[in-house]
C-alpha cells in the first residue's frame, strides 16, 4: 500500500501554492481596467465558478485517486476517444499559456528596474530569462523545484497579508462606491477574463494519492484553498482599488500590485512588492514547467501524445521540459499580456466545464449532487461564453487563437490516432 505523506494542510498548500502562483501580479490591473470600482466584485465572481468547480474535482478525487488528475477524468467518463484526447491535448496546452502569462508579468515588474524604461529586446530578454533559468533549474534538480515550492508560497502569502493590512488605513470608499463600477456584465466579463488566476487547485487532485485521509481532506483542502483564496484576491482588490486613484493603475497596469503598496509603504513597498512578484512569477513558472514536462510524460506513456516526450534522464523528462519551455517563449513574445490572460482564462473555463460534466456523469460512481454538478456546468460554461462574446468584439485576434487551440487540438488527436497510433487505446493507469 502507498505510503501517504501529506497531510490536510500540505495539501491546502498545495492549492494555494497553484493559485496564488503569478496570476494575481499578471492580472491585477488588467481587473481594475475592465472592471473600475468593482474589481473586487470581478474577483469574487471568478471565484464562485472556481468554488463550483472544485466541487466536482473533490468528488473525482475521491473515487480515482490518480497522479494523471483531470486526464484520468475525463477519461473514465468518455473513455479512450477524440474528446478525452482534445481535452488532454488542451489542458497540456492551457498550461503552455499560463506559463506565458508569468514570464510577461515577470518582464513587466523586471522592467521597472530599469530607470529609462525598456524596450522590445529588453523586454523578451527578461521573457527569456523568466522561462529558460527555470529550464535548467528542472533539467539539473527536479527536487529543488518541489521543495523551494512551499518556502515561495509562505512568501507569497505573507506579503500579500503585508499589502492587505499596511493598506487598509488608506483605503478611500469613495473609490468603490458603486458609482464607479462597470455594469454588471462587464463586471462579469472582467471576473471571467482574470479567471487564470485561479487556475492551480486542480493540483491537489495530482496529489490525491500522497494525501492522508483522502475522503475527509481531499475535500477540504479543495473548498479550504479555493475559499482562502476568494478572500485574499478580494482584500487585495478592495485594498489596490481603495487606495490608489484609477488612472494611476491604468498607467500602471501591467505591475499594478507594486503601485498598491506605494501609499503605506512608500518606495521600499514598491521595490518589495516588486522584487516579489519577480519571485512569484519565476516559482510559478518553474513549478508550471515542473508539471507540464510531467503531463506530457504522462500522456506520451499513455499513447496521446508522441513518444519522444516520454524519454527522461535521471528520471527527469528532458525532452518534455525543452518542448514546454521553447512552445512557452514563443506564445510569450508572440502575443500581449491582456491576449495571454484571456486564451488562459478561456482555456481553463472550457476544461473546467468539461470536468463538470464529467462528474455529472458518473455523479452515481462518486456519490455527487447531480443538482449542485447541473450549476457547475451552467456557470462554467455561462463564463466561458460571457467571455467568448465580450473578447469577440473587443479583441478578435485572441478569439482566433483560442479556436486555433481548439481547432489543432481536436485536428492533433484525430490525425495521431488514426495515422500513428492507428487506433485509439484502452489505458491503464499505474
Amino acid at each position: 500500500m502507498k505510503n501517504r505523506t501529506i497531510g490536510l494542510i500540505g495539501a491546502i498548500s498545495i492549492g494555494i501554492g497553484g493559485m496564488v502562483g503569478g496570476g494575481i501580479f499578471a492580472v491585477l490591473g488588467e481587473a481594475v481596467s475592465l472592471a473600475h470600482g468593482a474589481t473586487f466584485v470581478a474577483f469574487f465572481t471568478a471565484g464562485l465558478v472556481a468554488l463550483l468547480t472544485s466541487y466536482s474535482y473533490a468528488k473525482l478525487s475521491v473515487c480515482y485517486q490518480n497522479r494523471g488528475g483531470t486526464v484520468v477524468f475525463v477519461d473514465n467518463a468518455f473513455k479512450k476517444n477524440i474528446l478525452s484526447g482534445s481535452v488532454n491535448l488542451m489542458l497540456w496546452l492551457s498550461y503552455l499559456v499560463t506559463i506565458s502569462l508569468y514570464a510577461t508579468a515577470f518582464a513587466s515588474y523586471g522592467g521597472t528596474f530599469f530607470k529609462n524604461g525598456t524596450n522590445l529586446y529588453v523586454e523578451q530578454g527578461l521573457i527569456f530569462v523568466a522561462i529558460f533559468l527555470p529550464t535548467f533549474i528542472n533539467l539539473v534538480s527536479a527536487s529543488f523545484v518541489s521543495k523551494s515550492e512551499s518556502v515561495i508560497v509562505f512568501i507569497k502569502v505573507v506579503l500579500l497579508i503585508l499589502i492587505i493590512v499596511s493598506g487598509a488605513l488608506y483605503i478611500e470608499p469613495e473609490r468603490l462606491s458603486s458609482t464607479h463600477w462597470e455594469s454588471p456584465l462587464g463586471i462579469i466579463t472582467a471576473g471571467m477574463i482574470i479567471f487564470v488566476a485561479y487556475e492551480g487547485f486542480e493540483l491537489i487532485a495530482n496529489a490525491s494519492e500522497d494525501i492522508k485521509n483522502p475522503t475527509v481532506n481531499l475535500p477540504r483542502a479543495f473548498y479550504g484553498s479555493v475559499i482562502l483564496v476568494i478572500l485574499l484576491y478580494v482584500l487585495i482588490s478592495i485594498v489596490t482599488v481603495g487606495v490608489v486613484p484609477e488612472e494611476q493603475l491604468l498607467d500602471a497596469k501591467d505591475y499594478a500590485l507594486a503601485i498598491a503598496a506605494k501609499p503605506s509603504l512608500g518606495e521600499v513597498g514598491f521595490i518589495i512588492v516588486a522584487i516579489a512578484a519577480l519571485l512569484s512569477t519565476f516559482s510559478a513558472i518553474n513549478a508550471t514547467i515542473y508539471g507540464n514536462a510531467r503531463l506530457g510524460f504522462f500522456l506520451a506513456n499513455t499513447g496521446e501524445l508522441p513518444k519522444v516526450l516520454s524519454q527522461e534522464k535521471n528520471g527527469i523528462p528532458n525532452v518534455g521540459v525543452w518542448a514546454t519551455s521553447i512552445l512557452s517563449f514563443f506564445l510569450a513574445i508572440s502575443i500581449s499580456l491582456t491576449e495571454i490572460a484571456i486564451i488562459a482564462s478561456a482555456g481553463f473555463l472550457l476544461i473546467f466545464t468539461i470536468v463538470n460534466t464529467t462528474a455529472f456523469k458518473l455523479a452515481k460512481e462518486i456519490k455527487a449532487s447531480r443538482f449542485i454538478l447541473f450549476f457547475s456546468i451552467l456557470f462554467s460554461l455561462l463564463a466561458l461564453v460571457t467571455l467568448l462574446f465580450h473578447t469577440y468584439s473587443s479583441n478578435p485576434k485572441a478569439i482566433v487563437i483560442f479556436v486555433l487551440f481548439i481547432i489543432f487540438s481536436i485536428s492533433f488527436e484525430w490525425l495521431y490516432g488514426k495515422l500513428i497510433r492507428g487506433h485509439f487505446l484502452n489505458r491503464e493507469y499505474l
